[in-house]
């Protein structure tokens, strides 16, 4: 009948004005992170208005790092300085090589109370606080009068390396060649050079020899070198979360930051000075960083699986607590360390092998280190894995002519737990530098 035929038309009317509705309603999206290289992270892609420093992110122990641009002492070469790789950048020769270091504690009149303490990959040679510098260093608790390092005691050198931004010769120095950055133009250089170049520092102070070369990660690394390279200036040798040579997991941690931050745009083969400055890529390799840094047992107890807004929408942007943490850390870092120099530093951690050309781990310590040793390893440290300072211990054990102390800790704290345990680090240091053999 007419009124079917009419039914029917003004039904299928209905119909497609809803569709034409529904195809001008917006569509829901699940949320994704902004990873747009031209917003710059500022402060955070969790919270892009908030500033999450001041909240508190399921609080735990942290350490502390600082961008230090003053309060530190520069030593000047007065002749270019050969690195050790020589098909390098410059053929690995640095011109007007510069050393930042600070000092703590006073020399004695024999210049034989003197402490070298050697950094990690990011931290500055801001180690402690002092007139010059009243800011909390990165080893503020373990360095003072009756504390770790004694500075009582001892007179305490702290430098920082080669390739770093906090005053040493590195990939954002000026070359005086060109009058511009470095960036990729500076040379590979190796935990040797580091070394070296502290050494030239010592020579300038009139130091000949050391009481103890104390170094925790990267900077334990540093500590063997030097026990090795100068056996009559080193007299004691401490190693903390460390190890002979880097373990796989950790050069793939560092080959993926690197990739991760060659691959920001901004990074422009290293040529970003005065330039838009790639956070993102540094923010996301701080990230992988941290997971290295810390542990699964202190993220199961301090995180969980909780989420940090449980009746939002699941999404792709920082979710659960873990994430925001992750997300927290790159954040803070991508603004306080130059990306060229983790480049630098990261790959001349990936490259010491102290056993190279020796064979064995065992067999290369025991034929290099001929001082008294301290090693100190963490059960729960990623990036260094236990067996490696086990194996380190037991390589300097079979000389019978040195002592050989060895702590094993059960922190939960991962490799960081060098920065935190003042009580069990502290403790094992204070304990073997002021022993008398």
């Amino acid at each position: 009948t007419r009124f079917t035929i009419m039914a029917a038309r003004l039904r299928m009317l209905t119909r497609g004005m809803a569709a034409v509705a529904d195809a001008a309603r917006p569509r829901r999206q699940v949320r994704f992170p902004r990873n747009n290289y031209e917003w710059y992270v500022q402060p955070s892609e969790f919270h892009p208005d908030e500033d999450v420093g001041s909240g508190d992110i399921a609080a735990g122990p942290e350490p502390s790092y600082q961008k230090v641009s003053t309060g530190y002492q520069t030593y000047t070469h007065a002749t270019p300085f050969q690195c050790r790789l020589t098909e390098n950048a410059d053929d690995g020769v640095i011109q007007n090589l510069t050393v930042a270091y600070e000092t703590w504690g006073q020399l004695d009149a024999s210049k034989s109370n003197a402490i070298l303490l050697h950094t990690g990959l990011s931290a500055s040679s801001h180690a402690a606080s002092h007139p010059a510098n009243l800011n909390p260093g990165w080893w503020e608790r373990f360095i003072g009068p009756g504390r770790a390092i004694d500075t009582n005691k001892f007179f305490v050198i702290c430098c920082n390396v080669l390739g770093s931004c906090f005053g040493s010769s590195g990939p954002s120095s000026i070359n005086p060649a060109t009058d511009k950055e470095y960036a990729m133009g500076f040379p590979l250089v190796t935990v040797e050079d580091f070394v070296r170049s502290q050494f030239l520092v010592l020579d300038a102070l009139g130091i000949r020899s050391l009481h103890a070369a104390v170094g925790s990660s990267l900077g334990g690394m540093q500590s063997l070198t030097a026990a090795a390279l100068f056996p009559d200036r080193v007299r004691n040798m401490v190693s903390i979360s460390s190890a002979a040579r880097s373990h796989p997991t950790a050069i793939a941690l560092r080959y993926m930051q690197r990739r991760i931050l060659m691959a920001d745009p901004h990074w422009r083969g290293g040529n970003y000075y005065g330039r838009e400055f790639p956070y993102l890529g540094m923010k996301h390799a701080r990230e992988i960083a941290t997971i290295g840094y810390r542990s699964g047992p202190e993220w199961d107890q301090r995180f969980g699986r909780r989420r940090a807004q449980p009746d939002a929408a699941h999404s792709f942007c920082p979710e659960y607590l873990i994430e925001t943490y992750l997300d927290y850390q790159g954040t803070q870092a991508s603004h306080k360390y130059d990306p060229n120099s983790l480049l630098y530093i990261s790959k001349a951690m990936d490259m010491f092998d102290i056993s190279e050309g020796r064979g064995a781990v065992a067999d290369a310590v025991r034929e290099k280190i001929r001082c008294p040793a301290l090693i100190i390893g963490v059960q729960s440290d990623i990036l260094f894995p236990i067996d490696q300072q086990r194996e380190l211990a037991s390589g300097l054990k079979a000389r019978a002519d040195v002592p050989v102390m060895y702590y094993e800790l059960d922190s939960i704290y991962g490799h960081d737990t060098f920065l935190i345990d003042v009580s069990s680090v502290g403790g094992a240091v204070k304990g073997f530098l002021e022993c008398s053999w």
